[in-house]
């Protein structure tokens, strides 16, 4: 059976490659861009970092820094007001998943007048988005590369997924300097989480020979790598391998698909306002467990790619090793837990990345993984 892979146009990776910004907006055509980024980056330089390349390029910027931790529906229509205001021909983001996702939404919902929601699920959107370069700034999500975004319904407590070509970027400004100094906790869950993409990618019905190379060269790259820069930050060598695995595994799971951990963890943050990727690492090792015996060859294969013989037991360890909490550590009360697992359930399921899973997990199978990740104590 044949199958498809999709990929940005343009994707520029290496050391200083954010010069590469200002001739990549003229390359697209762009003459006015909504810069998209959240407050950390303003207050840290980086978006200036990004609007003086561009300016340098001759292409006018207009500064939108309306986006929070996991972005709202009320984040892309209040950049989507900017955006038509200043009469901006693309966009580029720079930070994290939550402005790079926030910033597609942008793109395909000026191009479509229906409410976001509609739009939900796989290849709904009929229309191309505007243009947008993605500038990463963590090594985790892989959005600059993948064709999925996920905005939050704030009035459900829904993650929405949306994968659709629509939603790819033009171009991929990859810059692993970018990523130097970035917090220790936040490269812990997103470096795990980028991980999960690979592995995910890699165990997915829907995996295909190219999402295979690149997932096992990601999972290689970031379990060797992870460790190192999370203790010393300052390390480009450790940082520039996990970001490139980052990228690759992007790549991967755009064109595989995540599977159940991804399904699990995005109601889980919506219902307690978790960071996506401490909800991620805190499920992975269990879940993984449970899926094990249904792919016995690729978790093996994925476990000897991280120098390691038991996949269960190397993913408890770099969880330990780079400080991911325990869930019932991280502000989730039992009772209102306990209240909300047949809706989590319910959610993780309707997301569709369960089915690609290699063990399928039934709504009581899932809700007894959440108990079962929420009892752990070590």
């Amino acid at each position: 059976m044949s199958a498809i892979f999709r990929s940005p146009p343009i994707i520029h990776y290496g050391a200083g490659a954010l010069e590469q910004l200002g001739p990549t907006a003229r390359e697209l055509g762009l003459r006015q861009v909504l810069l998209v980024t959240d407050p950390g980056m303003v207050q840290l330089g980086v978006a200036d970092k990004a609007r003086s390349q561009l300016e340098a390029a001759a292409v006018c910027v207009v500064v939108f820094d309306g986006v929070q931790p996991d972005p709202t529906l009320a984040n892309v229509e209040a950049g989507l007001t900017v955006l038509r205001q200043q009469g901006c021909d693309g966009l580029v983001a720079i930070g994290g998943g939550s402005p790079i996702d926030c910033a597609k939404a942008i793109a395909v919902r000026h191009t479509h007048p229906e409410p976001l929601p509609e739009f939900a699920g796989v290849e709904k959107f009929p229309r191309p988005g505007l243009p947008l370069i993605a500038v990463p700034t963590t090594a985790g999500t892989g959005s600059e590369v993948t064709r999925v975004m996920v905005i939050t319904d704030t009035d459900r407590d829904v993650k929405m997924m949306f994968a659709s070509r629509s939603c790819l970027a033009a171009a991929a400004i990859v810059d692993p300097v970018l990523t130097l100094g970035m917090p220790k906790g936040l490269t812990a869950a997103v470096g795990v989480d980028a991980l999960t993409h690979a592995l995910e990618a890699y165990v997915s019905r829907r995996a295909q020979p190219q999402t295979d190379l690149l997932a096992l060269s990601a999972i290689r790259l970031i379990a060797h790598n992870l460790r190192t820069a999370y203790h010393d930050g300052s390390n480009l060598e450790a940082r520039s391998a996990v970001m490139l695995g980052a990228m690759q595994a992007g790549l991967a799971f755009s064109n595989a698909s995540v599977a159940l951990v991804h399904g699990m963890a995005r109601p889980l943050g919506a219902c307690f306002h978790l960071t996506h990727g401490l909800s991620i690492a805190v499920l992975l090792p269990a879940v993984t467990e449970f899926s094990q015996s249904s792919a016995p060859e690729r978790y093996a294969r994925a476990a000897f790619e991280m120098g390691q013989q038991d996949i269960v037991g190397a993913l408890r360890h770099l969880n330990r090793d780079v400080g991911i909490p325990k869930l019932r550590n991280l502000n989730v009360p039992a009772e209102r837990f306990e209240s909300l697992l047949d809706k989590m359930a319910a959610d993780a399921l309707a997301s569709g990345s369960p089915a690609n899973n290699p063990r399928q997990a039934s709504a009581e199978e899932i809700v007894a993984l959440y108990r079962r990740v929420y009892a752990e104590t070590a």
